[in-house]
């Protein structure tokens, strides 16, 4: 199993930076505060060799798991040998699994720091932290005690990167430590762990269609096809939804509405046990991340008696060819000419 540490001053971002990175791996986020705080909370103070303990519970545990590495947050000081050994010993533990460890370092201005110190997303997930006027006091006094960032060439290992996330937004920070690395994305039980459907209530159709005309607009533009969802009305959209054997739902990431999936019967189509999925969308900021195929998977779940499932799609969308086939879809039937540039094509899958 693979483990990313990522080191840095106190409110440099690695907490923020982990989680960004978490959503888009299959890596697990352990922050350097999810025992501290639970044993503030219960004792009224640190107490550093229960905490020390705890965290080595947690890392035994997670080497059992399916995952494919953890994500740990640590405030080095490289001064300080004691840290050295113990930041060894816990790469240490992966990498007797034959694991992978691989190092960042983030660093920032102090007065992004000390910003970022009052965040709301510190505070609630750090009570320690929340008398900001001590907190900002005691990360000063830190960095005067300890030297907490790097000298070059320091970092004696080949899997390392440094980054100054000072001007960096999180996303931007993990999509490149991933990429850095070649991180393994999310597997298939983390997502369908982490996305659900949502039926849609008569009162969101507004916000449905806007986030429809969002993820068909650059097809609409590259085709030009006037029956693309990009351009229809509310009103087509709400008769959809007033339809008995049709349903919308929601497609949820992490709680975020990311896109949308409608199933249900056609009225011209008189097959027994058969139902269509059209639309199915993402918002383009959330596409390529596997969303779609979860969201069919869900669907599949949710009317586990259907016997045959049914869309069409863009014959020269590859993309999307793609992940019908990977869902087990097969092409049928002829092919229906749109104009020049665009063909649609029928799927079936038959259970």
């Amino acid at each position: 199993m693979n483990l990313v540490i990522i080191l840095g001053s106190g409110a440099v971002g690695k907490m923020t930076v982990g989680r960004e990175l978490m959503k888009i791996t299959d890596y697990r986020l352990f922050h350097n505060h999810h025992m501290i705080e639970p044993v503030i909370e219960i004792f009224g103070k640190v107490d550093g060799a229960l905490v020390s303990r705890l965290r080595e519970d947690i890392f035994d545990a997670f080497l059992n798991t399916d995952y494919s590495g953890m994500i740990f947050t640590y405030m080095l000081a490289f001064d300080m040998q004691s840290d050295w050994d113990y930041m060894r010993s816990v790469a240490e533990k992966f990498e007797s699994t034959d694991g992978s460890v691989y190092y960042v370092e983030l660093v920032a201005d102090r007065a992004v720091r000390i910003e970022r110190n009052k965040s709301e997303n510190r505070l609630n997930n750090k009570p320690s932290k929340r008398d900001v006027v001590l907190s900002e006091d005691r990360m000063l006094r830190e960095e005067t005690k300890y030297r907490l960032v790097s000298n070059d060439g320091e970092i004696p290992f080949e899997n390392y990167i440094k980054i100054d996330n000072t001007h960096l937004e999180p996303t931007e920070v993990a999509r490149m430590i991933k990429d850095r690395f070649n991180l393994q994305g999310i597997g298939v039980t983390e997502m369908m762990n982490r996305v659900r459907l949502e039926e849609v209530q008569e009162d969101e159709i507004g916000q449905l269609r806007d986030m429809q005309i969002q993820s068909f607009m650059p097809l609409y533009e590259k085709y030009h096809d006037e029956g693309s969802p990009a351009i229809e009305t509310i009103e087509r959209i709400r008769n959809r939804f007033m339809q008995e054997n049709r349903k919308y739902y929601f497609i949820l990431k992490d709680g975020a509405r990311v896109g949308a999936i409608n199933i249900g019967r056609k009225a011209s189509d008189t097959e027994e046990g058969s139902l269509y999925i059209s639309p199915i969308f993402i918002l383009p900021k959330y596409q390529n991340l596997g969303i779609g195929y979860i969201a069919i998977q869900k669907a599949f779940e949710m009317y586990s008696d259907t016997k045959v499932w049914k869309l069409d799609t863009i014959l020269q969308e590859k993309g999307n060819c793609h992940l019908y086939e990977k869902c087990g879809f097969v092409r049928v039937g002829e092919e229906h000419v749109i104009n020049e540039h665009m063909t649609i094509i029928d799927y079936e899958k038959r259970n």
